[in-house]
């Protein structure tokens, strides 16, 4: 099957038959059940527990706690979190273990012959605690009057800033200023499996995990880091996925589960022990969306050119890092868009609070930045009444430019070929067409005099890749089979550990194995997401890898080859695919090369309005994304549309509220998705193609993208529609008729 074609996806007919076995269906007959107890605690210290009743209740085998821990702590890219709250020695962790930050701090792991029997044993903890004063938002945390972690001095604890030219001066050059606060909000993932793990001792005496995630290796490394053994003796293996968004990348049951098969092991309990998160533990129990504040000013010329941009992030990381540094990054460049910038003075921070930590989420602070600079962007073109696209057109990054980081771009910048490509379809000069009217509730039609109709636009960019130096890079295996007087092979195994976390990735995989190798697809074998058989692919996020894992098989593909023309049967390849290296920024001036590939997109939406409810309803959304190569374009189609429908409920529906560090909707009756009568009832996807230089066939990145400019784009529709701008989301019905009432329409 050809690169560029739609074959068949590799995992279709057991996901739609059934016979797919997520994390919660594949447990053992024998498997002892395990519960995950939280502290419950936004911050406070551990002053007793006794677990005498909870050990005698009926049915308990062993109860797992911080003394079990070798190495209490844990962190993707900080060491800053406990892996269980207890009151053994801190001293074996970089944070001290017994005061809890977060509401799902882990406390213990009750381990049963059932999950009734463990669930009733775990209200049986006694505990007591020492309530400590809270800073729960940043508005309170960065006083620092109350730390988060001692032995700081701040809450505040990255910061990033861009000096490029003179930003006063360029503000002074400016006829006119466009300035404006933001608030973005939490968004909880919401995908469809909720934690769950099996973990038990193997017969190579490894301990095994299989669950759902992000990237095995990394979870690998976290478990023996905690577990104090070599990564060898950890192995990690992923069932089906059923979706991550960035919500699976960080440990949630990876380490808790590997210690708890390792104490079993050691009691001489040869058995695996299972544990699922209710979908209320998931909601509370791993990271959001990063909320933030941004402070932002806009200068330009009247004919519409940037004179300068400022702009003040202020990040909650939550109680903890996660990837708020990596976060903080992505939203730090994209808060001046995808634009020639001559002047600027950018001031971002990450800072702790008592709260739900933000961590990785499609976009990866992508999306927070672009709504900042978009919404500066189209009040700017509405104040010059220059229409919004030639307003981007006129700053558009190009080749030529050197980017907020002073250091050049990539080379194949596409900003201006997705803007022409948007115009084209959708000019902004061209009547609404008539939709249909709408009522938002049935009971209550909705009347023509209060519809009113918009259209937005809006145009960014997103980094494919780990970046600011952070390392990368992807490994593969491949292996050809055949007779010895065959002069090509008859059948290919690959082995590779990325993660399919809906996206299609292992279908991908094999197409391009089976297009370089020249056989058709059936012929090609995968073998996926295990620490044993495959080397670190490094994670399924930040868009990548399509780019970075296809480059890695076509270079294990190109070494089998090497060994077949020597005459091996089997022949194996092995590659290690490095990209161009990427650079920390200056910490003055914020120079640097921050980013190896990007990928661009441009969208313009159309909705409708009721004034006198406030509902919204998008009518269409036109999607416009310089690819690379569409290695399949089915799928391609597939990420697109899922990302404006995870876009839509951030922007108009999904509102988690956090009051003092507690989640006070962790239900999804409570926590509105958008449903299928929701989302946008037209999604036209164009799909261009300008080869990137060091992709696969050329290919980019794009499953983050599409989600990127929706929520600027809605909001641009809104202001033509009624006239109001609205500086933060989601926008809810009570959200609009606020600022309608304000706006006296």
């Amino acid at each position: 099957m050809a690169v560029g074609t739609d074959s068949a996806r590799v995992d279709a007919v057991d996901k739609v038959t059934g016979l797919a076995l997520y994390p919660a269906d594949a447990v053992p007959k024998d498997a002892l059940h395990a519960v995950v107890v939280f502290t419950n605690q936004p911050h406070a210290r551990l002053v007793s527990m006794d677990l005498s009743k909870t050990v005698a209740s009926p049915g308990v085998v062993t109860v797992v706690t911080a003394a079990d821990v070798p190495v209490n702590e844990y962190g993707l890219t900080l060491f800053d979190q406990p892996v269980f709250i207890g009151l053994d020695d801190t001293g074996r962790s970089s944070v001290p273990c017994d005061v809890s930050r977060w509401e799902a701090d882990h406390l213990v792991v009750v381990v049963a012959e059932s999950l009734s029997e463990a669930r009733r044993a775990s209200a049986l903890i006694d505990t007591e605690w020492e309530l400590l004063p809270m800073a729960s938002d940043v508005a309170s945390a960065k006083a620092d009057e109350i730390l988060v972690h001692p032995g700081s001095s701040t809450n505040t604890y990255h910061t990033l800033q861009i000096r490029k030219g003179d930003a006063v001066l360029g503000m002074e050059a400016a006829d006119v200023i466009i300035e404006g606060t933001y608030e973005l909000p939490h968004q909880e993932h919401a995908y469809l499996q909720v934690e769950a793990a099996t973990a038990w001792i193997d017969e190579q005496d490894r301990v095994t995990v299989e669950t759902s995630g992000q990237w095995v290796h990394e979870d690998r490394e976290q478990i023996a880091h905690a577990l104090a053994v070599d990564e060898e003796k950890v192995r990690v293996r992923y069932a089906a996925i059923g979706g991550a968004f960035g919500g699976k990348e960080d440990m949630s049951l990876q380490i808790v589960m590997a210690v708890t098969a390792r104490k079993l092991g050691a009691l001489g309990i040869n058995r695996s022990v299972h544990c699922g998160w209710s979908r209320e533990e998931s909601i509370v129990g791993h990271h959001k969306r990063h909320r933030a504040t941004v402070t932002a000013r806009l200068g330009a010329t009247s004919e519409g050119f940037i004179t300068a941009v400022e702009a003040d992030v202020w990040l909650d990381a939550g109680a903890y890092n996660y990837t708020s540094n990596k976060v903080l990054g992505n939203l730090h460049l994209s808060v001046a868009g995808a634009y020639n910038v001559p002047n600027a003075r950018i001031d971002s921070r990450a800072i702790y609070t008592h709260s739900v930590p933000g961590g990785a989420f499609r976009g990866f602070g992508g999306p927070q930045g672009a709504f900042v600079a978009e919404s500066q962007m189209n009040k700017l073109a509405s104040k010059l009444g220059i229409d919004p696209m030639e307003l981007r057109q006129r700053n558009a990054l190009t080749d030529l430019s050197d980017g907020i980081t002073q250091s050049g771009l990539p080379e194949g910048v596409g900003v201006t070929r997705v803007i022409d490509a948007c115009v084209e379809r959708v000019p902004p000069s061209e009547e609404l067409p008539e939709y249909p009217p709408f009522s938002p509730i049935a009971s209550l039609p909705a009347k023509a005099e209060q519809l009113r109709q918009g259209r937005g636009y809006a145009v960014g960019m997103k980094n494919v890749g780990f970046s600011f130096g952070f390392p990368e890079a992807c490994e593969a295996d491949v292996v050809f089979h055949g007779d010895a007087d065959e002069e090509r092979p008859n059948r290919v195994e690959l082995f590779h550990s990325a993660a399919e976390v809906g996206q299609g990735v292992h279908t991908a995989l094999t197409q391009m194995v089976a297009y370089a190798v020249g056989l058709d697809f059936e012929s090609v074998d995968g073998f996926f997401s295990d620490t044993s058989t495959g080397g670190d692919s490094g994670s399924a996020s930040a868009s990548r890898l399509t780019f970075m894992a296809g480059n890695s098989v076509l270079g294990a593909v190109e070494e089998a080859e090497k060994a077949w023309a020597d005459g091996a049967r089997p022949a194996a390849g092995h590659f290690r695919y490095k990209p161009p290296m990427t650079e920390a920024l200056d910490p003055e001036t914020g120079e640097g090369q921050p980013n190896f590939c990007y990928g661009y997109m441009a969208q313009a939406v159309e909705l409708t309005v009721d004034i006198g409810t406030g509902h919204i309803r998008v009518d269409r959304v036109v999607s416009v994304h310089d690819v690379g190569k569409a290695i399949h374009p089915q799928m391609l189609r597939g990420q697109i549309e899922g990302a404006i429908a995870q876009a839509h409920g951030y922007t108009l529906s999904e509102q988690l509220v956090v009051e003092n560090g507690r989640i006070q909707n962790p239900r999804l009756s409570q926590y509105l998705i958008p449903g299928i009568g929701d989302v946008p009832a037209r999604v036209d996807c164009v799909i261009l193609e300008a080869a990137d230089p060091l992709g696969p066939w050329g290919a980019r990145g794009v499953s983050e993208m599409p989600y990127i400019t929706y929520a600027p784009a809605v909001t641009a529709a809104l202001y033509d529609a009624a006239g109001i701008w609205i500086n933060k989301f989601p926008l809810t019905p009570s959200v609009v008729l606020e600022h309608l009432a304000s706006a006296e329409i």
